[in-house]
């Protein structure tokens, strides 16, 4: 098998046979087999049906189909799992990335072997201003405070070839930021502008809020700097405290105003309690995190895994 299709769903039974049929007529004249694999992340919709459907088309279909919805993440990693190609590509059903670029990829790898991976990243988004800047302020952010580099806008829209699929497979880890994974990894990725299409059906499942709690998932993945906030409060903690007890005693001498014990001791509590407050913070976030990973819980659970069974030529 040359090239497996990794294809979350979550909630896309609209898309899905529209997805199927716009592999179909862009890989009409492809010239090597190929798979699609869909990972059905706990749909609440009639995704499962759809996907079933396809099992009697005439392209080799594998479907993996969640017990409850473990997040995409999860979905991408099952992907990848399932997929059986010596190439692999990660694409959304929803048909913002078209299949057709999927196809340039796996020509960009057979004909600059020196790359092991092509990345797909937006140079425009088609979002609101404010939802950009975010996004940007993130990459700004992470790229600060950790030493695995994160390319500004680039997506999950990548094809790999199979030697790093394999060592992405090789990261157990429960919370995973697949995007860090991608760079942690190493192997050299192209990195190759894209316009996303809107979506076929449907809305996208990302808000703010689930975009701030990503965002953080990949801080916290990816570097130790937020471990070291508590230190530099509590250096900022001491410094305001001699600044206070500095600017008393002038005005002690200078205009004769006391010094009460309780300016200093409600001061002093109320800062240095917010200081350890945010140092318990910090730290409960690493070891709640700690805490689940030795559970050594699945990355996902397959209900059922399903296939039409059809074998490359």
């Amino acid at each position: 098998m040359k090239l497996s299709l990794v294809v979350p769903c979550f909630n896309e039974q609209g898309n899905v046979p529209l997805f199927y049929e716009a592999v179909k007529n862009d890989f009409s004249a492809a010239g090597f087999d190929y798979e699609i694999v869909f990972v059905n992340d706990g749909s609440k919709d009639d995704t499962a049906g759809e996907l079933k459907k396809l099992l009697d088309g005439d392209i080799p279909v594998k479907i993996v189909n969640f017990s409850r919805n473990f997040g995409k993440e999860s979905a991408m990693y099952a992907g990848l799992k399932e997929a059986k190609g010596d190439y692999v590509t990660i694409i959304d059903a929803d048909l913002q990335q078209r299949p057709a670029i999927a196809l340039e990829m796996v020509n960009m790898l057979e004909n600059e072997p020196e790359y092991d991976c092509i990345a797909a990243f937006q140079e425009s988004r088609k979002e609101n201003g404010l939802m950009v800047f975010l996004k940007n302020g993130f990459y700004k952010t992470v790229n600060k405070f950790t030493d695995t580099e994160f390319m500004q806008g680039a997506s999950d829209f990548r094809t790999f070839r199979r030697p790093m699929v394999d060592a992405i497979l090789e990261m157990k880890e429960y919370f995973r930021f697949s995007k860090g994974l991608f760079s942690w990894v190493g192997f050299n990725t192209k990195f190759v502008p894209y316009i996303a299409e809107d979506r076929a059906t449907g809305t996208s499942k990302w808000n703010i809020r689930k975009l701030f709690a990503y965002a953080l998932e990949g801080i916290i993945s990816f570097t130790t700097a937020p471990l070291r906030l508590p230190v530099y409060t509590g250096i900022l903690s001491i410094i305001a405290a001699f600044i206070y007890l500095i600017v008393k005693i002038v005005l002690r001498f200078a205009l004769h105003d006391p010094i009460t014990a309780e300016s200093v001791i409600i001061f002093l509590l109320v800062f240095f309690a917010g200081a350890v407050l945010m140092s318990l913070g910090v730290i409960g976030e690493y070891l709640a995190k700690t805490y689940i990973q030795t559970k050594d819980r699945p990355i996902y659970i397959a209900k059922e895994i399903l296939t039409n069974e059809k074998e490359a030529q």
